[in-house]
């Protein structure tokens, strides 16, 4: 699902921008190609320093996941596995393997597989806990990215600003052209400046929250995998996996949705 919210953020801030700029003054007065060039070649010739290129490749792919929202909340996620709960409790553990069939989630499944071949309790948090934190450093890599860029950007539109003054002062013997160098000797810092504030930053930010998200989920799955193959209560697998959620998202949907939650895991692997 696309992450409308983050859409609106960009094209309302830009929106905004311009017509600042439209109501002030004369928009072409602020194209400038050479000064563009400066800040998003220097700003990613930076990241190119610092990341590997094979890295910087994926940092598309990356930017996907700021503009999608999950398909599925914690709550449905609790149901599902409230309903693997109840099923293993009737049926035995045996009977979640044709279940872990019908989630497009690996994470999942690989949980569910791991505790219908007998796994030991503590090795299979073990697994999947190693699992979650080496997704975490992926992770982190994309945001880190991001907000390097951020960083980055409004050093290279003072670079911009810089060599525009330098130009400028060359020509000091021609009145009429100082006016002019300085406007875009400066329209380098403005660009430095949008591109960190109005895409960089928030998109890393961005990416941060997509993570948590879906790290939560993941938490919640490791802990309702082990309280089903402990054997617990579905009532008290619940109210444990219900713990991970704000106060005001705890309202249970209760078990009959199963079904409907098991349509709506969609798996969101880095």
């Amino acid at each position: 699902m696309v992450d409308i919210s983050t859409i609106i953020g960009i094209v309302a801030g830009l929106g905004l921008v311009l017509y600042g700029i439209s109501d002030g003054g004369n928009l072409a007065s602020f194209i400038n190609i050479p000064s563009l060039a400066i800040v998003l070649g220097g700003t990613f010739g930076a990241l190119m320093v610092q990341y590997p290129l094979d890295m910087v490749l994926k940092l598309p792919k990356i930017t996907k996941h700021a503009f999608r929202t999950k398909s599925w909340s914690p709550s449905e996620l609790i149901t599902l596995m409230v309903g693997l709960a109840q099923k293993a409790r009737r049926e035995g553990l045996l009977a979640l393997e044709e279940e872990a069939a019908n989630i497009d989630d690996e994470f999942l499944q690989k949980g569910i597989q791991l505790v219908v071949d007998g796994t030991d309790p503590e090795l299979v948090r073990n697994i999947l806990e190693v699992e979650l934190n080496f997704l975490e450093e992926r992770h982190k890599v994309g945001q880190n990215m991001y907000l390097m860029l951020g960083a980055t950007a409004p050093g290279f539109g003072m670079i911009g600003t810089l060599i525009g003054l330098i130009i400028m002062l060359g020509q000091l013997d021609k009145p009429e052209t100082v006016g002019p160098a300085m406007a875009v000797a400066l329209i380098t810092t403005l660009y430095g400046s949008i591109l960190a504030n109005l895409f960089f930053n928030p998109l890393g930010g961005k990416l941060a929250l997509r993570s948590a998200e879906e790290i939560l989920m993941k938490e919640v799955i490791i802990e309702g995998i082990l309280s089903i193959q402990a054997g617990e209560n579905p009532r008290i697998v619940e109210e444990k996996l219900k713990a991970f959620l704000a106060p005001a998202n705890r309202e249970s949907k209760g078990a009959g949705n199963r079904g409907e939650a098991v349509g709506n895991v969609v798996g969101e692997n880095a």
